[in-house]
């Protein structure tokens, strides 16, 4: 994987050949699976020695809906036996989004070990990994982390100054994007009106993989996003429905392309798309309705 401009991914090969050590205590190394659905997901099964964390309830602040306060985040990550200083390897379900919003405020804190599990959770069931129902314990650690960066997230006012000379690439379906639907359906978190941010490319964070789940080469995504005009010469903006899907985008420019200056907008479309008077677009879009 030394084609991309960082090195963050691991292969599923390379976390089955070290479960073992993803069960000792030492807080060296660490597996851990994000997901939406939890219930669903890790609680019915998971890769050995890997422990959960929900969306929801384990990286957001459920009544604001917002990232994790410093504190609050440490607060987590220690419970799991992880501190500042530990590799942590991310999976999840539904492609890896969840575990990319998770890679994303792992470095808005500043951690630097972090990596994906290229593919997530959908390739390691369909390959046949090992998989178990146990729940890991780990001692519980001393979490510091930096920052916050906010190099690498941007904020509502900051994007109603700078969407008219910034890039922004909004990785919904096209569906979405045109306007023909609010959210995906059964989304839980959703906005009053349907369309677009003015000015914004709709490339879909799908677009960002191959079929098997794993991201494209630093060449295809290259050319990809050449044809857009989003090169890594400017800063560019990141924006999807509540930033999970941003994130994979913002992890496929940021971390595999090395483009310097690529801000993820969390507060994406369900903040937008419930305000009162702020600037919306419909209409066509290249991207495929997926």
């Amino acid at each position: 994987m030394n084609e991309y401009a960082n090195d963050v991914l691991v292969t599923a090969e390379w976390v089955d050949e070290r479960l073992d050590e993803f069960g000792t205590d030492d807080p060296d190394l660490r597996l851990v699976e994000a997901d939406k659905e939890y219930d669903d997901a890790y609680a019915e099964s998971h890769a050995p020695n890997a422990v959960g964390l929900r969306w929801d309830e384990d990286l957001q602040d459920e009544t604001q809906r917002d990232l994790l306060k410093r504190d609050e985040f440490a607060a987590v990550m220690g419970e799991h036996g992880i501190t500042e200083g530990t590799t942590v390897v991310l999976y999840g379900d539904e492609s890896n989004q969840w575990a990319a919003y998770t890679y994303w405020q792992f470095k808005y804190y500043g951690h630097d070990d972090v990596y994906l599990m290229d593919g997530g959770r959908p390739y390691w069931l369909e390959h046949d990994y090992p998989t178990t129902t146990d729940e890991p314990q780990f001692t519980e650690r001393e979490y510091t982390p930096e920052g916050p960066y906010d190099n690498i997230r941007i904020y509502r006012r900051e994007v109603e100054d700078s969407r008219e000379r910034v890039p922004m690439v909004d990785v919904r379906s096209g569906e979405e994007f045109r306007g023909e639907i609010i959210a995906p359906e059964g989304s839980d978190e959703t906005a009053q009106r349907a369309g677009h941010i003015p000015g914004a490319t709709n490339v879909t964070w799908k677009e960002n993989y191959d079929d098997d789940g794993t991201f494209k080469s630093a060449d295809e995504l290259r050319e990809l996003y050449d044809e857009y005009g989003i090169d890594g010469t400017s800063e560019v903006i990141t924006y999807c429905r509540i930033g999970e899907r941003s994130s994979l985008t913002w992890v496929a420019l940021h971390e595999l392309l090395g483009f310097d200056d690529v801000r993820n907008y969390d507060g994406s479309w369900t903040e937008w798309g419930n305000l009162i008077r702020s600037p919306i677009a419909t209409g066509e879009s290249d991207a495929d309705d997926d």
